[in-house]
């Protein structure tokens, strides 16, 4: 999911994982999920774990989604992300500077950055090197605690400006995503909405995708 946004290229779905989780029961939901539908990004988002817990989590998730050819991020650690074979990194505002971050991973690895509901945070993080910046929360949410919010128009001003892609994030389901799709948003990063569907995982990835397509073609 690196690089510039290709022309034509629709909104896609970026998976968050729950805040806890034993990876060994977690497994076979995610290969659920990413066998359900089209998913472009995993974050591995374990902000309680230590550096042993973290490294068996990604040592056991990082093949589900990288063998099917989605990639594997990990949330806030640049330097275990390079070390254990990730895709790339996300960090928000509190972790590594963004400027760190693309020095530790490299050139190549991919680096997003939570800029909230600024367009001035957007900006420098593209100039230090970004991939993909995040705005949000849009909507309200369980996952983390909401310090920021954003407005939809903020997608479509960058969207229109910029040519590095915009991850929206924050409560975001297949009852409320079209706005953002409509405002232009490269990818929908979700958590809830799929991993507590009700249906399951695999339900809530065919929901939002099926929300996105409508969207797309409203």
């Amino acid at each position: 999911m690196a690089g510039n946004r290709a022309e034509g290229e629709g909104c896609r779905l970026y998976l968050i994982t729950p805040p806890a989780l034993d990876p060994a029961l977690f497994r076979d939901d995610l290969a659920a999920a990413l066998d359900a539908g089209d998913v472009a990004a995993v974050q591995l988002r374990l902000k309680s774990c230590g550096d042993d817990a973290l490294r068996r989590a990604i040592e056991t998730l990082r093949p589900v989604a990288q063998s099917r050819g989605v990639a594997f991020l990990l949330n806030d650690r640049p330097d275990l992300a390079r070390a254990t074979g990730c895709d790339g990194a996300h960090v928000g505002q509190g972790d590594m500077p963004a400027g760190d971050a693309r020095r530790v991973l490299g050139p190549d690895l991919t680096l997003g950055v939570t800029c909230h509901g600024s367009r001035d945070l957007a900006m420098r993080a593209g100039e230090d090197g970004a991939d993909y910046v995040a705005f949000g929360a849009f909507f309200a949410t369980t996952t983390k605690e909401v310090t920021a919010r954003a407005e939809v128009e903020l997608i479509s001003w960058w969207t229109e400006l910029m040519e590095v892609p915009a991850v929206a994030i924050g409560g975001i389901t297949a009852e409320n995503c079209a706005p953002l799709v409509a405002a232009g948003a490269d990818f929908l990063a979700v958590s809830n909405a799929v991993w507590s569907h009700p249906d399951g995982p695999a339900s809530g990835v065919r929901a939002i995708n099926e929300a996105i397509r409508a969207a797309s073609e409203g």
